[in-house]
C-alpha cells in the first residue's frame, strides 16, 4: 500500500480520506483517463468540452500560445474536468515554455556559466509566476541530466553542465523557486541523458556507466532529490544495461528494455533501492525510442504495470486507451497496479493544492513583465563566457575594424521543437555602432570569391570576419554541428591567418571541435535578446566577460585550446 503520509505527499488523515474516497468512486474508463497526458491541439470551447468528456485525462500539455490564449484553454479544461488537470509545460527557460509571450529568461547551462545560484532561482521563480498565471501547475524541469557528452544533440545547453555538485545546488535553488509559486517540478530524464551521443527521440538511446559510476553521478543526484521530497519524476526511454545485468543477471541482453519499460529499473532501482514513492511519468510515448522497443499495444500497459505512473503523450489516443483495456483483459497489466498508479496521481493532487481552486493572478501584469527581462539581461550579462581570446582583436571599434562580415550559421531547415530565440541579429547593432557589415548571403552564392579570390580579395574587403553560429538543442535531430557549405566548403574559415576572425556561439557550446584554428571563441548558451545586447557590449568593451564555462568548452581536444 502506498503511503501518503509520508513524502513526497505528506497528506493528513482527512486529505488521504478524500483521496481514498475519490479512487474508490471512479469508473475504470475515468482511472484509464487519469494515467493519460495527452498533448493538447484543439482551441475551441466545444471541442474542448467533448475531448474532456470522451477522454477523461488525468493531465494535459499544451505547446506555447499567446498567454490570453493558454489562459483561456487551462480555464476551459479545468471547468470541464471532473478531477482537476495536471497541466504541464517545458519549463526549462522562463515562461516562454508555455506562453509565446512569455520570458525567456535563460538555457539553464546560462544560468550555470554565471556561477550564481541565485539565477537559478529566479528561473525557477519567472517561469513559475507566469505559468501559474495562466494556470499551469507542473514543470517537466529542472533537467537534471548531466552533460558528458559534447556530441549528444539533445541535453547540451538544457543541463547544468557537467560537474553534479553544481546540477544539484542549482536545480535546488529552481525548484525551491516553482515550489513557492505553485508549481510542481518534475526532474528528468531518469536514469539520466548525456552519456550517449543519441537521442531517445530517434532511439532508445543508451546509458552504459557501470554500476559504481552510475551510483556515483546520476545516482547521487537522483537520490538527493527524492530526499529533498521531489513530487514526481520523467523516466527517458534510455537503456541503463549494467544496471539491468546487475539487478537480473539471468535476463538476455536482447531482452533489456529502456527504463520507461523496465521493471529492474522503475521498481527496483527507482521505487526500492532509491526510495522514491512519488509520481513517475514517462518521457514522450510517441518518440521512437519507446515505440522500438516493443509493439506499442504491449508497451502501454506495460510500462504502466512495470512502474510508470502516467503515460505522457500519444499516437493515436483512442487507440491508446483500446491498447489499456486489452492489456488489463490480457493481464499485462494488473487492476492493482493500475488503482496504485491512480492512487499517486490523485495523491499528487491533492499535495500540490489541485483541489483547492485558488484563483490565479491578471496574466497580464505577470507574463512576460519588466521586472522578468530585466533579470533576463542580467543573468546574460554574468553568463557570456570568453572561452579563448587572440590578443589585440578584442574590444571592437569601428576606426579598428571598420569593414566586417558577418557569417550567420544556423538550422537549414525549422525541425524539431527548439526555443523561441531572438528575431534581432547581431548586424542591426553593429551598424547602428558605425561599423560595415556585409552578411554572408547563402541564397546568391559569389562563385568568383569561391574559385577564383585570393587572399588579397579577402584582406581588401573586410578588416575582421565574425562567425554567429545559433544551433540550438532540437529533438529529433541527429548532430549539432556546423555544416560547411558543400561546394568547397565555401564558407569555412581558410582565411584566419589572412584577417582576424572572431567565432560566437548563441546555443551549443561544444563549436571548438568545429573550429579549433579560430583564437577567439564566445559561449552565450541562449539565444534570446538579451544575451545579444549583452554580447554586443562586451564585443565593444563596455562590459567585461564573467562568464564560467560549466562544460569543457575545448572538447577535450589538445588542438581546440591553442
Amino acid at each position: 500500500m502506498i503511503d501518503l503520509s509520508t513524502y513526497p505527499f505528506n497528506l493528513n488523515d482527512e486529505q488521504i480520506q478524500k483521496v481514498t474516497k475519490i479512487c474508490s468512486d471512479m469508473t475504470l474508463d475515468e482511472k484509464i483517463g487519469q494515467i493519460f497526458c495527452p498533448i493538447g491541439n484543439v482551441q475551441d470551447e466545444k471541442e474542448i468540452d467533448e475531448f474532456i468528456q470522451k477522454y477523461k485525462p488525468g493531465a494535459m500539455m499544451y505547446r506555447p500560445l499567446p498567454s490570453k490564449e493558454i489562459k483561456r484553454i487551462h480555464h476551459r479544461l479545468q471547468s470541464q474536468s471532473k478531477i482537476p488537470l495536471l497541466l504541464a509545460a517545458n519549463l526549462e527557460s522562463g515562461g516562454n515554455g508555455i506562453c509565446l509571450d512569455g520570458t525567456y529568461f535563460a538555457r539553464q547551462m546560462s544560468v550555470a556559466a554565471t556561477n550564481q545560484e541565485k539565477f537559478a532561482y529566479d528561473l525557477g521563480m519567472i517561469a513559475g509566476k507566469e505559468a501559474h498565471a495562466v494556470g499551469c501547475n507542473w514543470s517537466f524541469a529542472p533537467i537534471v541530466d548531466i552533460d558528458y557528452n559534447f556530441l549528444n544533440p539533445i541535453t547540451n545547453i538544457r543541463t547544468y553542465g557537467s560537474n553534479q555538485e553544481t546540477i544539484i545546488k542549482f536545480a535546488d535553488c529552481q525548484i525551491e523557486a516553482l515550489k513557492e509559486n505553485h508549481i510542481l517540478p518534475c526532474i528528468k530524464h531518469f536514469p539520466g541523458d548525456g552519456v550517449d551521443m543519441r537521442d531517445q527521440h530517434l532511439l532508445s538511446s543508451v546509458n552504459d556507466l557501470t554500476v559504481d559510476k552510475w551510483n556515483n553521478s546520476y545516482g547521487k543526484i537522483y537520490q538527493h532529490f527524492i530526499n529533498n521530497g521531489i513530487g514526481s519524476i520523467m523516466v527517458g526511454h534510455i537503456l541503463l544495461p549494467h544496471y539491468i545485468k546487475e539487478i537480473n543477471p539471468e535476463c538476455n541482453e536482447e531482452d533489456y528494455m529502456p527504463a520507461s519499460l523496465s521493471k529492474e529499473i522503475l521498481t527496483v532501482l527507482l521505487r526500492n533501492k532509491l526510495g522514491f514513492n512519488g509520481l513517475v511519468v514517462t518521457d514522450a510515448t510517441a518518440m521512437i525510442g519507446f515505440n522500438v522497443a516493443m509493439s506499442r499495444s504491449k508497451a502501454l500497459p506495460l510500462c504502466i504495470e512495470r512502474g510508470c505512473d502516467m503515460i505522457l503523450f500519444n499516437k493515436n489516443i483512442a487507440e491508446d486507451y483500446m491498447f489499456i483495456k486489452n492489456g488489463l483483459k490480457e493481464g499485462l497489466l494488473s487492476q492493482k497496479r493500475l488503482d496504485e498508479a491512480v492512487l499517486r496521481i490523485i495523491g499528487t493532487k491533492m499535495a500540490n493544492g489541485l483541489f483547492d481552486h485558488s484563483e490565479v493572478e491578471e496574466s497580464e501584469k505577470i507574463v512576460g513583465c519588466i521586472e522578468h527581462q530585466s533579470l533576463a539581461k542580467e543573468c546574460a550579462k554574468q553568463a557570456i563566457t570568453l572561452v579563448k581570446e587572440q590578443k589585440g582583436v578584442l574590444p571592437l571599434t569601428s576606426d579598428k575594424y571598420k569593414k566586417i562580415r558577418i557569417y550567420n550559421l544556423t538550422d537549414q531547415d525549422n525541425g524539431g521543437f527548439k526555443e523561441e530565440g531572438s528575431q534581432r541579429r547581431l548586424e542591426d547593432y553593429l551598424e547602428k555602432l558605425g561599423f560595415d557589415i556585409d552578411v554572408y548571403d547563402y541564397e546568391n552564392l559569389n562563385f568568383y570569391e569561391i574559385f577564383e579570390a585570393g587572399t588579397s580579395y579577402i584582406k581588401e574587403k573586410y578588416d575582421l570576419i565574425i562567425y554567429v553560429a545559433n544551433f540550438d538543442t532540437a529533438s529529433n535531430y541527429t548532430v549539432r554541428r556546423i555544416e560547411w557549405i558543400k561546394l568547397m566548403a565555401a564558407d569555412a574559415p581558410w582565411f584566419v591567418q589572412e584577417v582576424p576572425t572572431i567565432f560566437i556561439s548563441m546555443a551549443n557550446p561544444y563549436h571548438l571541435i568545429d573550429v579549433p584554428m579560430i583564437k577567439t571563441y564566445i559561449n552565450c548558451y541562449s539565444n534570446n535578446d538579451a544575451c545579444l545586447v549583452a554580447l554586443v557590449n562586451k564585443l565593444i568593451g563596455k562590459e567585461e566577460f564573467s562568464g564560467v564555462s560549466p562544460v569543457d568548452a575545448f572538447c577535450g581536444k589538445w588542438d581546440t585550446r591553442r
